[in-house]
């Protein structure tokens, strides 16, 4: 019988970690569930090291798929273009799931499936066990919008998202833009909650390791590194109805920044025209700023 839930971890030489990721896979009190590896063009021993794993009994089968260095965001659309499962759940290459994690997930989408739900969101924590930020709000269902522009003042921290593959492959693949790796996959989910909810699991799903070469922690070198792709995600913000204005103050400030960084048209495709017409002063002071701070650290 099929699983219910696909993993996918999108990793680049990072097979110094990935085994952290495997075997509490491997500790999962039900195996309902299938992994698949995205290696994104490693040149480590991320391939043998896999390839291994898939020869024992593992109790789930195991997917390794090899293509060229794209960034995170071309790992999830080659995830969401390989499952069949009817949901999916991305766990980074340096996290690793809580031991309940498949089966708190799996029994608790099957109490509660819906179709109006586009899937779960749960809670982070870190390697200790401790959540990351705040409990979700005591509610069925929330919608990921409204926490990313804050309409809940108190919630912050990590989140895990378990979504419908049905709905990821409605709005996937993202574009990929040439030379650029840094667009953030939440682009995705942020797209699917402006049609639909997600149902609220306060329980603990994935611990959190950050790295020193993770999407995390370099964000904003990536504002320089990938400006087309940010100039996308910003987009989508400044599309948003019903959101706090100083949300899209800021996104439209980022905007000008990120199209005066690509030299691409800013004015003529913006969402919201006359805001950003009267935030091109601060536009072009924040990318001032931004190459500033970059020659800064070199």
């Amino acid at each position: 019988m099929k699983p219910t839930l696909t993993i996918f971890t999108p990793t680049y030489n990072r097979a110094y970690c990935l085994n952290k990721g495997y075997e509490a896979l491997c500790r999962q009190t039900l195996k309902d569930f299938v992994w698949i590896v995205v290696d994104d063009g490693s040149t480590d021993n991320t391939k043998a090291l896999v390839n291994g794993w898939q020869k024992l009994n593992n109790g789930f089968e195991i997917k390794y798929v090899y293509k060229e260095n794209g960034g995170l965001a071309s790992g999830y659309n080659k995830a969401i273009e390989i499952a069949d499962t009817e949901l999916c759940m991305c766990v980074d290459s340096d996290d690793y799931l809580t031991d309940d994690s498949v089966e708190t997930i799996v029994s608790f989408w099957k109490q509660h499936r819906d179709e109006g739900f586009a899937g779960i969101v749960g809670l982070d924590c870190d390697p200790e066990g401790k959540v990351i930020g705040d409990l979700l709000p005591d509610q069925k269902s929330i919608n990921l919008i409204d926490l990313a522009v804050g309409k809940y003042p108190i919630v912050n921290g990590d989140r895990k998202d378990v979504v419908r593959t049905d709905l990821y492959k409605s709005v996937a693949p993202m574009k990929e833009f040439p030379g650029e790796k840094d667009f953030n996959p939440h682009y995705l989910h942020l797209k699917i909650s402006q049609k639909y909810d997600f149902l609220v699991l306060n329980k603990k799903l994935c611990h959190v390791d950050y790295q020193s070469d993770g999407m995390t922690t370099t964000v904003f070198k990536q504002y320089l590194r990938s400006p087309r792709s940010f100039r996308e995600t910003r987009m989508l913000d400044m599309s948003f109805k019903n959101v706090p204005f100083k949300y899209v103050v800021k996104k439209t400030v980022h905007y000008i920044s990120s199209c005066r960084i690509a030299k691409e048209p800013c004015i003529s495709c913006s969402p919201r025209k006359v805001l950003t017409v009267l935030l091109y002063p601060a536009g072009m002071l924040f990318t001032a700023y931004l190459k500033r701070s970059s020659r800064e650290h070199l």
